[in-house]
């Protein structure tokens, strides 16, 4: 049986770069596989981007509606209905990749372990456990309690510590309020720390 696995960690910690990282481990064996993201992750489009500068185009991105186990079954038979050719014979697909998984539903979480346990697919999920107030995305509070395998990547704070949390910044100024989603770009930016620099930048809150 195939397995879901969930690869976490702050920003920075390298997910994007772990996962194109993935993917090219298995193209070089061979082995189809396929790329999603949730679109809500505005950030290079339709494309995976790593901090590195190295960027791929996904081959389907997932709206908050969408049902996931629909759209894997109708990209690894090898159907595309907006394409000029609307179907090729395809190989089985190794492996599915997904970036920024703390994005999706619960409910598409639950169709990720259904892709693996039922379609006998692996399915890699990577993306950020908290955000910036220390809440949980509901996509990754599902993946902790639903993967079979949890890995935690790594980055450091600026103090040198293991960073473990996320602070969102607007120019030089750390915020503590907003919605729990906003893509970083060039008016919004995060920033990995450890519970000590950040409860300091906190005033000692945990909101």
């Amino acid at each position: 049986m195939a397995k879901l696995y969930f690869r976490y960690g702050a920003m920075n910690s390298g997910k994007s770069t772990n996962l194109l990282q993935a993917a090219f481990n298995y193209e070089e064996r061979g082995q189809r596989i396929l790329l999603a993201k949730p679109g809500i992750d505005t950030k290079g489009e339709n494309s995976i981007v790593s901090r590195l500068g190295i960027e791929r185009i996904v081959d389907f991105t997932i709206s908050p509606e969408d049902k996931v186990r629909e759209q894997f079954a109708v990209q690894s038979s090898g159907d595309d209905p907006e394409a000029l050719v609307t179907h090729v014979d395809a190989p089985p697909v190794a492996c599915l990749l997904v970036d920024e998984a703390q994005f999706l539903t619960r409910e598409q979480v639950d169709d990720l372990l259904r892709i693996a346990v039922l379609d006998n697919v692996p399915v890699l999920a990577y993306g950020i456990r908290t955000d910036f107030r220390t809440h949980a995305f509901p996509g990754s509070a599902r993946l902790m309690e639903l993967s079979h395998s949890l890995e935690e990547l790594k980055t450091i704070c600026r103090c040198g510590r293991k960073a473990m949390f996320n602070t969102r910044r607007i120019g030089d100024t750390v915020v503590f309020d907003g919605d729990q989603v906003a893509i970083d770009g060039e008016d919004v930016w995060y920033e990995s720390l450890c519970a000590s620099c950040y409860l300091e930048a906190s005033g000692g809150k945990l909101s």
